[in-house]
Parts: structure tokens; C-alpha cells; sequence
């Protein structure tokens, strides 16, 4: 089985979503908020929505590529390993850490660029990003050794980490309330599109070429994205009025009323500015302290549910089912049912709510891990009890990668992003998102030698009872975010409640009165 098999759905575990809000202060309703429209269009007929998709689309580019970055390794291994295409030997071992490269450059990563996109800007950032791609492609498309790969899969890794922390935060900041959930989906669409498509394309040429077309997709990503307004938090926080009025505009609509999304930016940005604290400070608010915690929590659940396994036993599973489907098919039917499930999900996360899909993703995928641990406990004891339930383990299969796709591939990353307070949700964001690609790293070195020790069987009945922890976790400790501004689930996280008559239009951030 490929490398990438073992770690091609790591592209879940791709996005951090600092959004953009947080004051949890409290602050005083004006007679103005009090009077503002509940209705879910900030502003009637002048009010559009197509604008955001795009812009979120363009910001998602950088997802696809990063999604090519997770993908590359299982098309490639082959070549690479057995045919020695590049025409310098490379071992099993040497591929492997090729492969994992990646994710130690994306944890690096995280928490430089949730200062950087401070200092410099959202879209600057992204920009920037497209350079390290270039460089890391290039290196690996024209390696003469293993040193030289590794360093280019470190620096692709580097900008696919980095893009999964700016994209995703800059989608937040854009996006209104309404419409907050559906647009955050779109970094994780990308993320699996990309895998599919490196999957697919790398079933029909060479690595040679199969870089080359990836090197491509973060390019194309900065001529498109050249064209898309920074965002309006940002310019607030620098005192650019006007070029704030202006991205709203090409955000919401020319016609659209600027000026409440503005004052509530605006007195967000004074409300900081005015109480100015360090960020050891900030890091020990009751609020902050419990986004920390859930974060933390569902990068750990996310990575320890058995993902890597299930698409580490993919081939074997596919194969026991005497379905004569080669590995590299079965691989892109796996990407291709990532791509439905998580477009699903686009589609259902602002309708049934971000904890529902959590908690019956982790408790479905719970119940295929246990099946499959017994299947193939069962196998390694007597492989002729098994013989005729080679279906079995298929439907445990596409249950978990679709249980995956819809609610733990995406969901934790729109969470995170609603969580932290705009003073520090950058570094926390970061930090989130750290926790997340170590595990991924230790794991994925992990899963091999636990194979080995204690055999598959077990293996998977470790990830079944951690996602029935994590299934434990969710129903109490994760609050819902759905409909909730950012302002009020601050102000939930740190002690309060939320009144059900309080009302605020998408762009009022205003918090709920204690």
C-alpha cells in the first residue's frame, strides 16, 4: 500500500479557521443594534452573495494545491521505489520520510504565519505562499537525490501548511453570517478535490509530469487570486477606511449599506485597541482556555478516529472482497467518495448544525472501526470464517469514509475558526493546527510499527474506542456555533448564555448583554 494511503485523507486535517470576530468584553446594545433587521439578508435586494462564493472559491485554490501536496505520494511510490524513474535509488524507509516531510513543514509553520498574516495582511500572505510552492516543486520535479526531494517536500509542505491556517481565516472574514459555514466547507472540498486529482492524473503519467501539473495549480492560484479584495478586518485594523468600504462593497453588493458591518468591524478593532492585553494574558481568558481545549480536543479525535488506517488497508480490503479492482482505482473510487461526502457536507453543516454531524460522524466511524477489527482479527485467526464476508469490511469501508467526509474531515476546522477572539486567533489558530499536523506525523510513523507489535486486528479496536471517547467528548464539552455570531459564542465560551430573543443580523457582531 502507497504512503500516501496511509496519509492521503491528512488533507482533513488541513485547515485551521480563524474567523473574524470576538470581542468577548461586554458591550452595550445602542438603540441602533436594537432596531436592526432579523431577517438572514444583511441588506434586502442590494444585498449579494455571489461575490463571497467567489472570492472564498479563489481563496480556496490554495487548498487544491495543498491537496495535490497530500496526494502526490501514492501515485508516485511505485515509480519512485520500484522503477527508480528519477534514476537515483530510493529505499522504502527514504520514501516514507519523503512522504511525511511534508507534515513537519506544515507544523512549523502554523504558528509563524498566524503572526505574519497579522503584520503583512491576508491576501499578501497567500500571495507570498505561491513562491515556497514554486521552489519546492521545482526541487522535487528536477531532484537529483533524496536530500533534495525531502527539502522540496518540506517547502511545498511549508506553503500547504501555511495556506491552511491564512485561507481558511481569510474565507471567515469575509463571509456573512448566513452563509459563514457553507464557505469554510469550501477549503475542505479542495483539499479532497485535490487528492482526486493528483490520484487521477497520477494513474496516467509520470512523476515527472504529475509535478509539473502541480506546480502549476498554485500559480494559476496567484494570478486569480491577485484579482480578490483583502479583508475588510484586516483594513479596519490598519486604518484603511476607504479600501475597508470598498472590499465590503465588492463583497456584499455596490448598492449594498455599508455602514453598520463597518461601525461593528470598527468597534471591534477600538474595543481591542482600547483594552490592550499581552498574549499570555489573552491566552488565559475562561474563553480562550475553552476554544484551546475543544480545539485541541478535535485535532486529537480527528487524528486518532483511524482515517490513516482504513485508507492504509484500502487495497486489502477492496482485494478481500474479490472485487479484482486494482489498487490505484480502488484509491480514486476511495477520493472520489471524499469528494461527494464532503460536498455533502457543504450543504448540510449550515442546516443540521456543526455538532450533530460531529457526533454522529465519530459514532459511525466508531462502529466501522470495530467491524473492521474484527474482520480482521477474525482473518489473521482463520481466513476461511472470513471467506464469504468480503463484503463486510467494503460497507465498513464507504460508511467511514463518508461518515468521515461529512462530519470530521471538515466540521472541527469551520469549529476552530468560530472559537478564538480576533486578538489571538491567529497564534491559537496556529496552535490548533500544530497540535494537528504533529499528530498526523506521529501517527502515520506510528501506525506501522503498531501493525507490527500488536497486529491489525487491535489496531483497529484502539481507534474504534477513541472515537467512542471522542463521540463522549463532543456531547459535553462541543457547543453549537450554527446561527450564533462570533461575538455571541465568545460570549458563551466565556460563561454566559445566549438568549434566544437576542437577534443580530449577519455583519452585527454586537454581543448578547449578560
Amino acid at each position: 500500500m502507497h504512503q500516501d494511503e496511509r496519509t492521503s485523507l491528512l488533507g482533513a486535517t488541513s485547515a485551521a479557521i480563524p474567523s473574524y470576530d470576538g470581542i468577548e468584553e461586554n458591550v452595550p446594545e445602542s438603540a441602533d443594534n436594537m432596531t436592526r433587521m432579523t431577517s438572514d439578508e444583511p441588506s434586502g435586494e442590494n444585498y449579494r452573495k455571489l461575490p463571497q462564493y467567489i472570492a472564498a472559491l479563489s481563496a480556496a485554490g490554495g487548498a487544491l494545491a495543498a491537496g495535490t501536496v497530500l496526494g502526490w505520494t501514492s501515485p508516485t511510490q511505485s515509480a519512485l521505489v520500484d522503477n527508480q524513474e528519477y534514476g537515483f535509488e530510493i529505499s522504502r524507509e527514504a520514501f516514507s520520510w519523503i512522504g511525511s516531510a511534508m507534515t513537519l513543514g506544515a507544523a512549523a509553520v502554523c504558528i509563524p504565519i498566524g503572526m505574519l498574516i497579522n503584520m503583512i495582511g491576508r491576501k499578501l500572505t497567500m500571495l507570498l505562499l505561491v513562491l515556497p510552492f514554486t521552489i519546492g516543486w521545482a526541487l522535487i520535479i528536477w531532484a537529483a537525490n533524496v536530500p533534495m526531494m525531502m527539502v522540496g517536500r518540506v517547502l511545498v509542505g511549508i506553503a500547504g501548511g501555511a495556506f491552511c491556517v491564512t485561507a481558511p481565516m481569510y474565507t471567515g472574514e469575509i463571509a456573512s453570517k448566513e452563509i459563514r459555514g457553507i464557505l469554510g466547507s469550501f477549503f475542505q472540498l479542495m483539499v479532497t478535490i485535490g487528492i482526486l486529482f493528483v490520484y487521477a492524473v497520477g494513474h496516467g503519467v509520470n512523476v515527472f509530469t504529475l509535478s509539473i501539473i502541480c506546480a502549476l495549480i498554485p500559480i494559476i492560484f496567484g494570478i486569480v487570486f491577485f484579482f480578490m479584495p483583502e479583508s475588510p478586518l484586516y483594513l479596519v485594523s490598519k486604518d484603511k477606511m476607504s479600501k475597508a468600504t470598498d472590499s465590503i462593497k465588492w463583497l456584499r453588493g455596490e448598492k449594498y449599506d455599508h455602514n453598520a458591518e463597518l461601525t461593528d468591524l470598527q468597534a471591534q478593532i477600538e474595543e481591542i485597541q482600547a483594552n490592550p492585553v499581552s498574549l499570555a494574558v489573552a491566552m488565559r481568558r475562561r474563553a480562550t482556555k475553552r476554544a484551546l481545549f475543544i480545539s485541541v480536543g478535535l485535532m486529537f479525535f480527528q487524528q486518532t478516529c483511524g482515517i490513516n488506517a482504513v485508507i492504509f488497508y484500502t487495497s486489502d480490503i477492496f482485494e478481500a472482497a474479490n472485487t479484482g479492482i486494482e489498487p490505484g482505482v480502488a484509491t480514486i473510487i476511495v477520493g472520489v467518495m471524499q469528494v461527494v461526502a464532503t460536498f455533502l457536507a457543504t450543504l448540510m453543516v449550515d442546516r443540521l448544525g456543526r455538532r450533530f454531524l460531529l457526533i454522529a460522524s465519530d459514532f459511525a466511524m466508531a462502529i466501522c472501526t470495530l467491524i473492521l477489527g474484527i474482520y480482521f482479527h477474525l482473518k489473521s485467526v482463520d481466513e476461511e470464517r472470513v471467506a464469504s464476508l468480503g463484503w463486510l469490511p467494503i460497507v465498513a469501508l464507504c460508511v467511514f469514509i463518508v461518515m468521515f467526509s461529512i462530519g470530521f474531515g471538515p466540521v472541527p476546522f469551520i469549529i476552530i475558526g468560530e472559537l478564538f477572539s480576533t486578538d489571538i486567533k491567529g497564534v491559537a489558530g496556529g496552535a490548533a493546527m500544530t497540535t494537528n499536523w504533529t499528530l498526523a506525523f506521529v501517527i502515520t510513523k506510528a501506525f506501522p510499527s503498531m501493525l507490527e507489535s500488536i497486529g491489525s486486528g487491535p489496531t483497529f479496536w484502539i481507534f474504534s474506542g477513541l472515537s467512542f471517547l471522542g463521540t463522549i467528548f463532543l456531547i459535553f464539552f462541543l457547543p453549537e456555533t450554527k446561527g450564533r455570531s462570533l461575538a455571541e459564542i465568545q460570549y458563551i465560551l466565556n460563561g454566559g448564555q445566549s438568549p434566544s430573543a437576542h437577534c443580530i443580523v449577519p455583519g452585527d457582531e454586537t454581543p448578547p448583554r449578560k
